[in-house]
């Protein structure tokens, strides 16, 4: 049995009482509002007051991002000859939002088009042979690929000698060659002077809807209404929630809370949530994994048909067969997670900086979803493998702060193609590739990682009181989202707490919900606590606590109250 390694807490970046007063002197708000706003690197009034007030006059003009000049007049060229084309993207939410996304917009102005979602299963992640030939097949001479293309180098010149042109949307790592495409959009390219870098694939093809309405005088408002379908791939891909994101994200939250689209509104509705406002963890885990499930288990085309809302009467229908979907997605993951895990406790001899797990019969659509899974249980960046026809196709996961792709840089001589982020990738080999790939890759982890990667670690910002765990504290903190990457709920820790009755709930009784007892006040906190039900004996032992948590609203039968949401606990002298 592989032990699962302790975390580690730790306050964050520590704040002088003399730089949280020169603040004051500019914006006069209460200290742990201050402090929190310095955490975030935020210490000027026009700073905070651009962070506080998100405008979308703060977003950058399109026109700065290297090839969307030539994107626009190879697309207006084609409009003007009225010319087919296809608006291809990937089979994940973002890939699918994207598509859907510009869809919407362009059906408007320039509707000669198809869209086209590859199969998971038999053409992979990314611009397909398939799609390509797809493409010639229906006399279509353009391809607009969003939150895919830039590694499709051999893909894109194959296009290229079909009559093919191609225009890539895309925000992944460029590789060392970039493809021979009309224009290659990607702000992560080593020669793009776009000023920021953190868009998701949709909101690159966001920009390009921009730099089409402004050259076509098409008001900007008509590409607003659009920014709930960008919001979900922001949060579901996991893109840093700082400046551009940020500002899209706040207000896509906004056109969601208060006209989403039809195809949304028809998915929450099958969701069943009863919440009156929706943030951004709503849509990365209620929206989210339903999109994606269409994709996983059916086939991403589904997602977008819901997405455009097209055809209303359908809406409902589309919303509950992806509904179905998820139940099932849930059911294979849960069966999944149990088989890698054992394979994982077996083999814990061979891998002691990494976990790769491989069975041919797994699920593809959701072993991402099982390497995230058994990082919360192992932490080691990991790997999870099934067959695909007569390859190996793979989903990667990583740790805080470790750089999966260079370690899957190292390995490439194992591998058919990857590619990805720091934190998450896919990839392919033979299965005569695998043992060597499984080696290579704990040795590459071997050579990179720290020994801060090896064992999770939370940064607390604030130490409260149970007397501070009020609705003004709730709504101070709520003045800094959304969250998202780089710009975290708040995490706060709270001492001398004692149990009072906390339980094991949920399937499995893995879940706990807490009631506990602040010694010194006597006032109680409520919360929930997910995946540490093993954690019970510890509250029970009578020893006083210290929890880890968020501090959220619960809504629950229509009645909306504060409880903590905790991430971790210990005995307080643990902490000492």
């Amino acid at each position: 049995m592989t032990d699962v390694p302790a975390t580690i807490w730790r306050a964050s970046r520590e704040i002088a009482s003399s730089e949280i007063e020169l603040f004051k002197k500019e914006l006069d708000l209460e200290d742990k509002i201050l402090k929190l706003l310095l955490l975030r690197g935020i210490s000027k009034f026009e700073e905070a007051r651009s962070f506080f007030k998100p405008s979308l006059d703060q977003l950058h003009d399109p026109f700065k991002m290297k090839d969307m000049q030539k994107a626009v007049d190879r697309i207006n060229a084609a409009r003007q000859q009225n010319e087919p084309y296809l608006i291809y993207g990937d089979y994940d939410v973002d890939g699918t939002t994207a598509v859907s996304l510009m869809a919407s917009f362009l059906e408007n102005h320039y509707p000669n088009f198809e869209t086209y979602i590859p199969d998971r299963y038999r053409e992979g992640y990314g611009v397909s042979i398939a799609g390509i030939d797809y493409a010639k097949s229906k006399g279509i001479s353009l391809i607009i690929a969003l939150d895919c293309g830039i590694k499709a180098v051999e893909k894109v010149a194959y296009a290229k000698s079909l009559g093919i042109d191609f225009i890539i949307c895309d925000h992944h790592t460029p590789g060392l060659q970039i493809p021979d495409a009309v224009a290659v959009l990607d702000p992560k390219q080593e020669d793009c002077h776009y000023p920021y870098k953190g868009l998701s694939g949709c909101g690159v093809g966001f920009k390009l809807c921009q730099a089409l309405a402004t050259t076509w005088n098409i008001p900007q408002g008509e590409t607003w209404k659009l920014l709930d379908l960008l919001a979900l791939s922001i949060g579901a891909d996991i893109v840093p929630m700082t400046g551009e994101n940020r500002v899209l994200a706040h207000f896509g939250l906004e056109k969601i809370n208060s006209d989403p689209s039809p195809g949304l509104e028809a998915l929450l509705k099958t969701a069943g949530t009863d919440k009156p406002k929706l943030d951004i963890g709503d849509l990365v885990f209620i929206l989210a994994p339903r999109i994606n499930a269409a994709g996983r288990l059916d086939h991403g085309q589904r997602a977008v048909d819901l997405l455009r809302g097209k055809d209303l009467s359908l809406l409902p229908e589309i919303a509950a067969e992806i509904e179905v979907r998820n139940r099932d997605r849930k059911d294979l993951d849960r069966k999944i997670f149990i088989e890698a895990k054992k394979q994982v406790d077996e083999n814990a001899a061979d891998f002691k900086f990494s976990t790769v797990v491989y069975q041919e019969d797994w699920h593809k659509g959701v072993i991402g979803i099982v390497a995230s899974r058994l990082i919360e249980h192992y932490y080691r960046p990991t790997v999870v493998l099934t067959r695909s026809g007569d390859k190996i196709a793979g989903s990667a996961r990583s740790v805080v702060g470790f750089n999966l792709y260079d370690a899957l840089e190292a390995c490439e001589d194992h591998l058919l193609q990857f590619g990805g982020h720091p934190a998450a990738a896919g990839m392919t080999l033979m299965p005569e590739q695998l043992e060597g790939f499984k080696s290579a890759f704990e040795r590459a982890v071997a050579e990179r990682i720290s020994e801060e990667q090896k064992q999770p670690i939370y940064y607390y910002d604030l130490e409260v009181t149970a007397e501070e765990l009020d609705p003004k504290l709730y709504r101070l903190i709520q003045r800094l989202a959304p969250f998202g990457p780089e710009n975290l709920a708040p995490l706060l820790l709270c001492r001398n707490l004692i149990d009072a009755g906390s339980r094991c709930v949920g399937e499995d009784k893995k879940h706990l919900k807490l009631n506990l007892v602040d010694e010194a006040s006597g006032l109680c906190l409520e919360g929930i606590a997910f995946n540490l039900g093993s954690q019970l004996a510890v509250l029970q032992s009578g020893c006083p606590v210290s929890v880890l948590f968020h501090l959220e609203l619960n809504v629950f039968r229509g009645q909306a109250s504060l409880q903590i949401r905790v991430l971790d606990l210990k005995k307080d002298e643990e902490l000492i």
